[in-house]
């Protein structure tokens, strides 16, 4: 299957005091290039995200963006840390032996105590891991949605390549019917000016004519540029470069045809040709 270069995909995921995302864009581009913005958590994950992008992608220009969210202040379950409060009761013990008048600490003072009340969060591994997980998952999203949009693009480019064989079968059978009224329009001429129809003048200028409206390897180049059209897109892959060479080609051989046209029913087929194989250009711009 071929690929689109256009393409979006966001991923989230709700971790222990904080949440994460990941967003992929994709458009065409003539290489592949990267942009990164990552939080000042996870900015030394880059290598890593370079390297996930470009193994999956070709060509484009991808912005990742990775966000990290902490959790408010009070927005998450409060854990006890159970070891800062034997540490406060040992040293409160510890007091008491030394001042029997002491006050004791209370629950409130206990629970006020710096670290004694913690909120949830990851270490700094878990959240890089996280954070790789999540741009995997972003990836295989990025890469279905530009293998849907790559099936649109190849229905589009299929359709224009029957497109461009119908005009082809109109201009074939038109180029005897050409040489043939040209004969019999110069054959006339010739008589009204009381010279011989079968003057080797007459056989010098279709001779010339023939040569100049034979557009048999025109049309044979085209054809064969419209099967290796349909070859390369059965292949599938990253193929938008060689396709793209391909509409250079056959718009090569279209000019060619229509600088030979002498009949305006060849004129209009090599514009509809034009016409087809630009519109096959400008979509094949998107294909990775």
């Amino acid at each position: 299957m071929i690929l689109s270069m256009t393409g979006f995909a966001a991923v989230a995921a709700e971790l222990p005091g904080c949440s994460l995302t990941v967003e992929l864009r994709s458009v065409n581009h003539r290489y592949l290039d990267l942009q990164l913005r990552l939080p000042d958590e996870l900015r030394g994950l880059e290598a890593a995200v370079r390297e996930l992008l470009a193994a999956e992608l070709k060509r484009g220009k991808v912005d990742c963006r990775i966000s990290l969210n902490h959790a408010l202040p009070g927005a998450t379950t409060l854990a006890l840390n159970a070891e800062r409060v034997a540490q406060l009761r040992d040293a409160a013990a510890e007091v008491m032996r030394h001042a029997p008048n002491a006050s004791p600490l209370s629950v409130a003072e206990i629970l006020r105590w710096p670290g004694v009340l913690t909120e949830p969060s990851l270490p700094p591994e878990a959240l890089a891991a996280q954070a790789l997980a999540l741009v995997r998952q972003a990836l295989a999203e990025l890469g279905a949605s530009r293998a849907r949009e790559g099936e649109k693009l190849k229905a589009m480019l299929e359709e224009r390549c029957i497109g461009i064989e119908a005009q082809l079968e109109r201009v074939a059978p038109r180029v005897p019917a050409i040489h043939d009224a040209y004969v019999e329009k110069l054959g006339a001429r010739l008589k009204e000016a009381g010279l011989d129809p079968d003057a080797e003048r007459l056989k010098q200028e279709l001779a010339l004519f023939a040569t100049k409206v034979d557009v048999a390897e025109e049309v044979s180049r085209l054809t064969a540029h419209v099967a290796e059209v349909r070859r390369v897109l059965g292949e599938g892959g990253s193929s938008g470069k060689r396709l793209d060479f391909l509409m250079q080609e056959l718009n090569r051989e279209a000019n060619t045809l229509g600088s030979k046209s002498v009949d305006a029913e060849l004129s209009r087929a090599a514009l509809e040709l034009k016409v087809l194989i630009e519109q096959m250009r400008e979509q094949v711009q998107n294909v990775e």
